[in-house]
């Protein structure tokens, strides 16, 4: 059974702290006291802004990695050439399972991140804020940051601001959704390429970014350029918030400056000396081997340049006693639950890539191996967002990262290690929130062939070489449950039912142990390593 990570897990620092400043102080840093520990902040007209992330090399967050200051110019330009008042959002949609890290920023210093998202909207002249979250706790902490400033969203205020809630699925975070549910509609991608920077919220050029990098401006607009390139690498200064789970004795989100070794931070979170595979860049991202891993350094460029990924800055090792593909392949199946049911490449493509993992494991051959290429290769570059692309993308590190146990699937009875369900998913069910609870069956006494089902929910059913369902049960997304229903009830032979999927029992985390403070210092917050 996979772990869940709690909202606000254990924060350590490699270094000097910046967006974790005070944290060692309180619990959640109120206006009060973000103004102790960061100070004043003064307003930045528009390009001295822009040349200021530029000079950072300040780049997005969340995952992208596009860079902040000519998005920035983007919005301005599009909002003068039009003759609008811009829109500023924070993406604080964080819904990955392994991802901690912009929830600790919204449930701990929200006001860091509000800073940077408010000298955007004053340099570009925007009256309007929207704060994108998913969760009880970040929704609830930033509702209480807003009130303490005195922001609302009352007409007639100069700035209005707001929250804008959206359930927990992976296709919530992504741009398009967040501004689609911004102006009412459904919380999805809308399938077509228009970018936030000229048409988001209201229609207005609007400057979406994560939560993290409007906090990482914030911290540079109060210490300057040249103090903040002090940390961290040349071309990459600063700092950045890892989420570490998986096979690690303490889930932790750790800020740490660009360049320090990889190995250094799993240590840190206490890792297997020596992981089967390190995940760099969550379950969008790509596995590193061993060695690769042992001399990796955190940053955008290294990462990539050795085959990893920073994205969103999730890093989760494997030990040595869990089958690495068994572990990948719960992930495909949540990964296949979280699509938004709006093209074929999505709802068609990702389940049929975790059904042709699941065949590799159980003994498809060589056969099942080209099959699960073929669909991984079909599914890339053909969706409405990029969710198919960064599922597809991790399924072939996947089977590129781990040959040896490949080998021992496809070509002998499999690797013999059991399945630990290290990597983190949503307590609610294996699948994720994407999931129904619910399952089609079939009833192998009165199933005939006759097809139909596999015609109506090709994403759920597919036939086997005899004609039959090539499955016995399958879970139900919730974008599918219409047309689950609609084949139960075609059913020529009453062989289709849908039953109750039966209640997952969640595994318990490991607790980590409160660490004890140097005499001195002040009360350390409950959950807090710093």
């Amino acid at each position: 059974m996979n772990v869940s990570l709690p909202d606000v897990p254990e924060v350590r620092v490699v270094g000097l702290p910046l967006l974790t400043s005070g944290f060692d102080l309180v619990e959640r840093l109120d206006l009060a006291m973000h103004l102790k520990v960061h100070g004043p902040l003064e307003p930045i007209a528009g390009e001295q802004l822009a040349t200021l992330a530029e000079q950072i090399s300040l780049r997005g967050r969340g995952g992208a990695g596009f860079p902040f200051a000519k998005k920035l110019r983007a919005v301005a330009e599009a909002a003068i050439r039009r003759g609008v008042r811009p829109v500023v959002v924070i993406n604080g949609s964080e819904d990955e399972p392994a991802c901690r890290k912009d929830t600790v920023l919204i449930n701990r210093a929200p006001h860091l991140i509000l800073d940077g998202a408010l000298l955007a909207a004053e340099a570009l002249g925007a009256r309007t804020l929207v704060v994108g979250v998913t969760r009880d706790s970040t929704e609830a902490s930033m509702q209480s940051a807003l009130a303490e400033r005195g922001l609302s969203n009352r007409r007639g205020s100069i700035l209005r601001a707001r929250v804008q809630r959206n359930p927990v699925r992976m296709v919530t975070g992504e741009s398009s959704a967040l501004v689609r549910s911004a102006d009412g509609g459904p919380p999805l991608p809308p399938g077509r390429k228009v970018r936030t920077s000229d048409s988001g919220v209201g229609g207005a050029p609007t400057l979406l970014s994560n939560a993290e990098t409007f906090a990482q401006l914030a911290v540079a607009a109060r210490i300057g350029a040249e103090r903040y390139r002090r940390t961290g690498l040349r071309d990459e200064p600063g700092t950045v918030l890892l989420t570490l789970s998986g096979a690690v004795a303490r889930p932790m989100v750790v800020e740490a400056p660009t360049g320090v070794p990889l190995r250094y931070v799993l240590q840190l979170a206490g890792a297997p000396p020596l992981p089967q595979g390190v995940l760099t860049g969550g379950y969008h991202g790509k596995w590193l081997d061993a060695v690769t891993a042992h001399d990796a350094v955190v940053s955008r460029a290294p990462l990539e340049a050795c085959g990893g990924a920073l994205g969103a800055g999730a890093i989760l090792p494997l030990g040595p006693g869990t089958c690495p593909l068994g572990e990948a392949l719960h992930v495909a199946n949540w990964l296949a639950a979280e699509s938004a049911g709006q093209c074929g490449p999505c709802y068609l493509g990702l389940p049929a890539a975790a059904r042709g993992l699941a065949d590799v494991l159980d003994g498809g051959g060589p056969t099942a191996l080209e099959a699960l290429r073929e669909v991984t290769r079909a599914v890339k570059r053909r969706g409405a967002c990029k969710h198919p692309d960064g599922s597809a993308a991790f399924l072939e590190s996947t089977i590129a990262a781990f040959t040896d146990d490949l080998a021992a699937h496809v070509l002998g009875d499999g690797c013999g290690r059991p399945v630990e369900g290290v990597l983190p998913l949503h307590d609610d069910s294996p699948q994720g929130q994407g999931s129904s609870g619910r399952k089609l069956a079939v009833d192998w006494t009165l199933c005939q062939g006759h097809g139909l089902c596999a015609d109506i929910v090709p994403e759920l059913i597919q036939l086997g070489p005899d004609g039959f369902p090539a499955v016995a049960e399958a879970a139900v997304p919730r974008y599918s449950e219409a047309r689950a229903q609609r084949a139960v009830r075609r059913c020529p032979a009453l062989a289709l039912r849908i039953e109750e999927a039966p209640a997952a029992i969640p595994a318990q985390a490991p607790s980590p142990g409160l660490p004890m403070l140097p005499r001195g210092r002040g009360r350390r917050a409950l959950g807090s390593g710093r």
